[in-house]
């Protein structure tokens, strides 16, 4: 059983998805805010992280906190990161699991929503 951080403030898509991923014995949080998410992964390390992109702050928010993860805090680098967003629908960026790399996009993989489930489980369990 892994613990998994959803960070999405979607609130109908983290519990459905939350919900998806515990029925394959996984114990899931949902973290609505993203200025809480650090603390929350020092307090408890999680396995891996589902990330958003988008917050009402800020449109690259889910960016902004995976390069913090990665580049400024060594205790929680290693954690995979999955990302999902509707960024795609909602503008003209285009960005897709090609862009992924070190420094711009540091994600193990990248998932568009509207996110099927059984596809997330099955890219849960592949990254875990």
């Amino acid at each position: 059983m892994a613990y998994i951080l959803i960070i999405d403030d979607d609130v109908d898509f983290a519990k459905a998805a939350a919900t998806a991923l515990a029925e394959g014995s996984h114990e899931v949080a949902i973290e609505p805010d993203p200025a809480s998410a650090v603390s929350n992964m020092r307090t408890r390390r999680p396995d891996l992280v589902i990330l958003d992109v988008m917050f009402p702050e800020d449109p690259s928010t889910g960016f902004s906190l995976a390069r913090e993860m990665k580049a400024e805090h060594e205790e929680l680098k290693d954690i995979p990161l999955l990302m999902v967003t509707a960024i795609n629908a909602k503008g003209p960026l285009g960005f897709s699991a090609r862009d992924i790399d070190d420094i711009w996009l540091p994600v193990a993989d990248f998932l568009e929503k509207p996110v099927d489930l059984s596809v997330l489980r099955e890219k849960v369990e592949s990254l875990l």
